[in-house]
């Protein structure tokens, strides 16, 4: 694997682990595919750094299980506004 792409992964991993951060808050601020950054924190942080995979895990697993709160907020909130208008 290329040096680059391992220092991405861990840089990825410490950003979301520091702002608890999504996937997707996390490919925006490093100008990468969700798809990149999943592989990045799941496939190859594994094989560079298992105790940080292991971190980086617990916030994932804690995004998906509070994720269809956030999504009921955000409609919640789209349909407030649209009836203020």
């Amino acid at each position: 694997m290329k040096d680059y792409i391992e220092e991405r992964a861990v840089e990825i991993a410490q950003y979301i682990i520091d702002r608890k951060a999504t996937v997707r808050d996390a490919a925006r601020v490093f100008k990468t595919s969700k798809s990149t950054v999943h592989k990045d924190i799941t496939e190859r942080l594994m094989r560079i750094n298992p105790p940080l995979a292991y971190s980086v895990k617990k916030v994932l697993n804690n995004n998906k299980a509070e994720r269809h709160i956030r999504g009921g907020n955000a409609t919640y909130l789209k349909y407030k506004m649209m009836n203020k208008k």
